[in-house]
């Protein structure tokens, strides 16, 4: 019922020189979660899409839990 998204990111920059080599580390990274109700999400069909700079996670309803349309009965 958890659902986690996290990333991870390392980067190493070297510059060499006659006399010196510099290194340089960085470290990133990032968690959250997020409670999700057990019965109204379809887990088999979770999807996410990473694209310039933003991700996109899709969480499809369940079909029994998605509201079901008026009924519309005709008096005459």
């Amino acid at each position: 019922n958890m659902l986690t998204v996290s990333s991870e990111r390392k980067e190493e920059k070297e510059n060499k020189d006659d006399n010196y080599t510099r290194k340089e580390f960085s470290y990133q990274s990032f968690q959250r979660s997020f409670t999700v109700a057990e019965n109204a999400v379809d887990s088999e069909k979770i999807s996410a899409k990473y694209s310039n700079g933003i991700l996109e996670i899709t969480l499809p309803k369940r079909e029994e839990i998605k509201p079901k349309p008026l009924r519309e009965i005709e008096i005459l």
